[in-house]
């Protein structure tokens, strides 16, 4: 059985073919089941938005067996899907593995989110009884190697997207954000990633703020948070403790004078915000009032560009973690192949033990002496055991290979000063 990964993701592939490459989650049980009559002993199936991955231990099936089944269980074309594919085996699987839970592979360069998604699909495939030795191995490797990376380096230490950079630039302004209200101007996908990261910082109260108020009142459903409309942004500015700011608008929503009239209304507690639109949302001049913290996305951009840099010195001390630990994983794998021949070695030892020890016996059962028995028995059955390897060297000694005669040194664990 050798280990073969087939993907499609972000990198070769436009969302419009990994929408269609994509397995629903409820399905993924049955996939995994179609994916064994092809030849696959083992299967996982990991599928985000940014790719779709199945790792096999294929024991009857090639790569292209498994190529043509995906395309035809997702009813594509191959010549379509085919240039955006990409297969790894052995090796380069497992490097793979490695680097995709340490979000080395990732849109967003050592993102964590892909590490539960991992574990995800590995608990999805043992539950379907799809993972054997090879899988469960690998995959309980990948987890530690991921570990192991973000514990021993800075990969996920910055933020190194606007969203998530603003929201850290509001812990280092207030000392808590759990009791600190949220003003969110606007409903796309950037408000929406901002308010997942605020809510994972423990914010009790958001406030979303949107032309629709039915898309606000989406977006507020998920996250806990109050829908407004823009036409009401004046009443709850003032309550705002963090303003965050992102929409298609021509002209600015925030201007200098609503935000001094909120100032005065909170007695002058400060007030931050990030305006990551453009055009911009909120009027530079707001910047010239006491106790507001103003930064727009240019001045979030610098932070994320000293950040990256951060993280990719940090993902090139990964990759060493992950070469070692290929190597480590590849030599278990190799141990595998023995598996067989140590198995027929012993099973060949025991039927010749059984066989002296049975004629050992008859002959101590008509009568002859005990310690005549015991040399017979142990000179024959050293006789038996010697025979093969014997006869293999002094050929392999006529045939000049010396290869087989210092591994049997080796094996035998024969020193030098052996005759």
């Amino acid at each position: 059985m050798h280990l073969v990964t087939l993907g499609i993701n972000h990198k070769t592939a436009p969302v419009s073919l990994r929408e269609q490459a994509a397995f629903d989650p409820g399905a993924v049980p049955e996939a995994l089941r179609a994916v064994t009559t092809v030849g696959a002993g083992e299967a996982a199936i990991l599928s985000t938005c940014n790719r779709t991955e199945i790792y096999c231990g294929l024991k009857d099936a090639s790569e292209e067996s498994l190529i043509d089944w995906f395309c035809r269980y997702h009813q594509l074309s191959s010549r379509l899907v085919r240039p955006h594919l990409y297969v790894h085996a052995g090796r380069t699987a497992v490097a793979h593995a490695f680097r995709v839970a340490s979000g080395l592979d990732s849109l967003v360069l050592g993102e964590p989110q892909i590490l539960g998604q991992m574990k995800n699909a590995f608990a999805v495939a043992r539950e379907a009884g799809a993972t054997g030795k090879l899988l469960n191995r690998l995959f309980q490797h990948t987890f530690s190697v991921a570990k192991q990376v973000r514990t021993d380096t800075a990969i996920g230490a910055n933020a190194v997207s606007v969203a998530y950079a603003a929201v850290s630039l509001a812990r280092r302004i207030f000392d808590s954000l759990s009791n600190k209200t949220v003003l969110l101007i606007g409903a796309g996908e950037m408000i929406e990633l901002a308010a997942r990261h605020l809510k994972e910082q423990g914010i009790k109260r958001m406030i979303v703020a949107n032309r629709t108020v039915e898309r606000a009142s989406s977006l507020g459903a998920i996250y806990g948070a109050e829908a407004v409309s823009l036409v009401e942004l004046p009443d709850h500015l003032s309550q705002a403790d963090i303003v965050i700011s992102c929409t298609a608008s021509v002209l600015p929503l925030l201007g200098k004078g609503a935000v001094e009239s909120a100032l005065k209304v909170r007695k002058r507690r400060p007030m931050f915000l990030v305006d990551l639109a453009v055009p911009r949302d909120i009027e530079p001049e707001v910047s010239e009032l006491r106790d507001v913290y103003l930064y727009t996305i240019d001045d979030l951009r610098d932070v994320i560009e000293e950040n990256m840099e951060s993280r990719q010195a940090a993902a090139r001390e990964a990759e060493h973690i992950i070469e070692g630990e290929v190597v480590e994983f590849m030599r278990w794998v190799r141990s595998l192949d023995s598996v067989p021949t140590v198995r027929a070695l012993r099973q060949s030892a025991e039927a010749m033990r059984d066989a002296e020890l049975e004629r050992a016996r008859r002959a101590l059962e008509r009568g002859e002496p005990a310690e005549q028995v015991l040399l017979r028995f142990a000179h024959t059955l050293t006789n038996k055991f010697m025979h093969g390897p014997s006869s293999a060297l002094r050929e392999a000694d006529t045939d000049g290979d010396l290869d087989l005669v210092s591994a049997t040194r080796a094996l035998f664990r024969l020193d030098d000063r052996t005759s």
